[in-house]
């Protein structure tokens, strides 16, 4: 069942997987259910909300063209592994980092990647501390984030990261116009220039008004930011 609708929602969508994807797919689905027994990962299990909310919609950046070869990725604040173990899944070829602050959640990532005989850098740490480190600041081609925050604290998280000439991705519902607004000044101060929000469709959610919001980084972001950890959402720029 999540195989087959996986395979087929992602044709649908203009993807075609490699061909051991949509096993593995399953497999991390499983591995979900399990894991969620002994932590909080997330609350959509359901087959069928599973594959189209965390395995589909993770896909957007794939059906729209928008990871070059090769790319070096970072998924921050990656959670339960949405969005970076499914482009990972999909797209073997990125250089995948994922980050979160909470260990427990990386420890069940770390056996996910075991499992499904994939490979990605983990690290353990909050977002506001991760690109002030020489090794990942402005070294990534892509920067993305799903379901982590509004967009003026989700600047300040990604752009540091974000090499010049690469991109922010963010996941982002009908309201991504108001965000977008309100971290007019975030994009200024950190470098990055807004591109028009991009919708996309999930087969058979006809109701659902996804975007991505990407940002290209166009200069360097000043080295006092990302603020120390909290103050980003506490005081948005």
């Amino acid at each position: 069942m999540i195989s087959e609708r996986v395979q087929q929602g992602a044709l649908q969508m203009g993807i075609a997987l490699p061909p051991e994807a949509a096993e593995r797919f399953a497999l991390y689905h499983a591995l979900l259910v399990e894991g969620n027994a002994r932590m909080n990962l997330t609350t959509v299990l359901e087959p069928e909300e599973a594959v189209d909310r965390h395995f589909l919609d993770s896909l957007a950046p794939v059906a729209l063209g928008l990871l070059p070869q090769g790319a070096r990725a970072v998924d921050v604040g990656t959670g339960a592994g949405f969005p970076g173990i499914p482009l990972l899944i999909a797209r073997p070829d990125l250089r995948l980092t994922l980050v979160d602050s909470l260990n427990k959640r990386l420890e069940f990532l770390r056996d996910v990647l075991n499992r499904l005989g994939l490979s990605a850098e983990i690290v353990h740490m909050r977002a506001e501390d991760f690109s002030h480190q020489a090794a990942h600041r402005e070294q990534y081609d892509v920067a993305m984030a799903r379901a982590l925050a509004s967009l003026s604290p989700l600047m300040e998280y990604l752009l540091p990261c974000v090499r010049r000439e690469g991109v922010a991705i963010c996941w982002k519902g009908p309201g991504v116009e108001e965000e977008a607004a309100a971290a007019r000044r975030a994009l200024f101060l950190l470098g990055g220039k807004a591109r028009e929000p991009l919708p996309y469709a999930i087969p058979h959610r006809d109701d659902w008004k996804h975007n991505l919001f990407l940002v290209d980084k166009v200069r360097p972001t000043p080295k006092t930011y990302p603020r120390k950890a909290g103050t980003p959402t506490r005081n948005p720029l």
